[in-house]
């Protein structure tokens, strides 16, 4: 393994394991888990209802605790100087940000979608049709990752901006929400064409995400070097 590469593993460790420390990762899969348990309460017994809204709901509850653990995701970092010494290693900056925005979707975004198949049961859905939203979420929340570090970085430099960082990030979060939640629909609806459905849906998921992969490190990076300035 080349020094680059054993620096990105690092960075990418390190991150996993402040969010654990921090319990960061038992905060947002309790959160899954609070919102999905008091939904039922709030929409009435009705199983179909239920089980109608649960794709979005699911999507929804899932961005939401994804919004909330963007405040610390480069805010820590920036106050402590670490940011400052991240600009001196031997690795690109857009590099260091795409470790730490891999760090993220493992401690937090993997855990919050392994735990989407016992939330599913609890809102009524089908066991056979839950492949099918996971595999939308996964397909799906490396956008919502990336245009969450974009909300961070921009509002890094603000003391207690995490309102500011949601509203940045929104925007972003609207067409993956849009497809991901058609995507379980269509799954959950079945039909002739579910295939060709749901793997249209799939594709735009992952086309977002590839996207964003490839054009939100350097914007993001770029944010944080002029925060630095």
């Amino acid at each position: 393994m080349t020094t680059q590469r054993r620096i990105f593993a690092a960075i990418c460790r390190q991150h996993i394991r402040l969010s654990w420390r921090n319990g960061q990762t038992v905060l947002a899969v309790s959160f899954l888990f609070i919102a999905i348990t008091l939904l039922p309460f709030g929409l009435g017994p009705e199983l179909k209802l239920l089980r109608a809204l649960a794709p979005g709901l699911l999507w929804v509850v899932l961005a939401i605790s994804l919004l909330t653990s963007l405040e610390r995701l480069f805010q820590a970092d920036y106050e402590d100087g670490a940011l400052d010494r991240l600009l001196l290693v031997p690795l690109s900056f857009e590099a260091v940000v795409l470790a730490k925005l891999l760090g993220h979707y493992v401690a937090l975004v993997l855990p919050l979608i392994a735990a989407v198949p016992l939330a599913g049961l609890l809102l009524n859905i089908e066991a056979a049709r839950l492949p099918i939203l996971v595999a939308a979420m996964l397909c799906g929340a490396p956008a919502l990752v990336m245009a969450g570090g974009i909300g961070a970085a921009l509002a890094v430099s603000v003391r207690r901006g995490g309102l500011l960082t949601v509203l940045i990030a929104m925007p972003f979060y609207v067409p993956v929400l849009i497809f991901g939640a058609a995507a379980a629909r269509a799954g959950l609806q079945g039909g002739v064409d579910v295939a060709v459905d749901v793997g249209a849906y799939l594709g735009v998921l992952a086309a977002l995400s590839a996207a964003s992969l490839l054009l939100a490190p350097f914007a993001i990076a770029a944010a944080l070097r002029a925060a630095l300035r």
